[in-house]
């Protein structure tokens, strides 16, 4: 059969060629048509993946009407690349070059695909410390994080105090995560449990600068049961930081995040920011005064939404 063999030499051609230059809905697009599969079987294997996506949003995707945004959308990417054959990252990195190129706001360092990366890693790391990647057992009241920028106009530390109410009885601990800025080091980083909590695992990925930690709480809770509990990371092992970023997975609690800066190195602005998912483009930008005496801004957000909170700041 010479004409369906010669069909298959492009369609691989077609699949090697989008690879290598994208765009990530082109790639997509003559991956699909490379294996012959119908959208309804590449939604059948994706379920069995876990991971649900509907055959109209792959439709989107593979025209470029639509791109993965929200984090199902992102596992279901990385599905993809091992459902239709292809190189691990292949998908995800056309992804990342795509948001890179229509996100100028975004500093360097924190690309999209380091976002990405980070929380193929942090999935990783939960299953090292048998943790579910959910909510462990409890509620999230009420967080209030306490950054601080050093001389260096490095993250030196920060400071997190948690309010939790626990949904189900013998929750005893809490995994934290802490993501340090391009370049950091997590393995030199310094965990200490400060009140009603002691450190129990630790685990570090270098590449992505992710420092997980188990806290190990003093009583055992029962459902229902409110505790409070703060920890401080030492961190100090990269270079210049630009902002500091908190991820919810789902709505919350109040969350309150201070930035603190050292005398000898102030920025010149600071602003607050949203983002609904990684790939989205950033809103709710507002402007920050840096206060007189402390040299520190702060947000504060009554109810937390799934999303990402920030505040950046500018240097000279």
């Amino acid at each position: 059969m010479p004409h369906a063999t010669q069909h298959a030499d492009v369609a691989t051609a077609e699949l090697d060629s989008a690879l290598r230059g994208g765009p990530f809905h082109v790639a997509l697009r003559a991956a699909i048509a490379a294996r012959g599969l119908p959208l309804q079987r590449v939604q059948h294997h994706l379920s069995r993946h876990g991971v649900r996506v509907g055959v109209t949003s792959l439709s989107y995707w593979q025209q470029g009407a639509r791109r993965p945004q929200r984090p199902e959308s992102l596992r279901a990417v990385r599905a993809l690349e091992e459902i239709l054959q292809l190189p691990e990252e292949s998908l995800i990195r056309l992804l990342a070059e795509a948001d890179e190129d229509t996100s100028a706001e975004r500093p360097a360092g924190r690309s999209y695909r380091a976002y990405v990366e980070a929380s193929g890693v942090l999935d990783r790391l939960l299953a090292e410390l048998d943790h579910p990647s959910s909510d462990g057992g409890v509620h999230t009241l009420g967080h209030h994080e306490r950054i601080r920028i050093g001389p260096r106009r490095e993250l030196a530390g920060r400071e997190s105090q948690h309010i939790v109410r626990a949904h189900r009885d013998g929750v005893d601990r809490f995994v934290a995560v802490h993501h340090g800025d391009p370049g950091c080091a997590p393995a030199r980083m310094t965990v200490h449990a400060l009140e009603n909590c002691r450190t129990g695992r630790v685990r570090t990925h270098h590449d992505t600068g992710v420092l997980v930690i188990e806290l190990l709480f003093d009583t055992r809770l029962r459902a229902g049961d409110t505790y409070l509990f703060r920890y401080g990371v030492e961190d100090g092992t990269a270079g210049v930081s630009r902002e500091y970023v908190r991820g919810f997975g789902s709505a919350g609690g109040q969350y309150a995040l201070q930035v603190r800066f050292e005398a000898a190195a102030l920025p010149v602005r600071c602003h607050r920011f949203t983002q609904h998912s990684p790939a989205a483009p950033r809103g709710g930008r507002q402007e920050l005064a840096l206060s007189g005496r402390h040299h520190s801004v702060h947000l504060v957000e009554p109810r937390v939404r799934s999303g990402m909170l920030g505040i950046g700041w500018d240097w000279e």
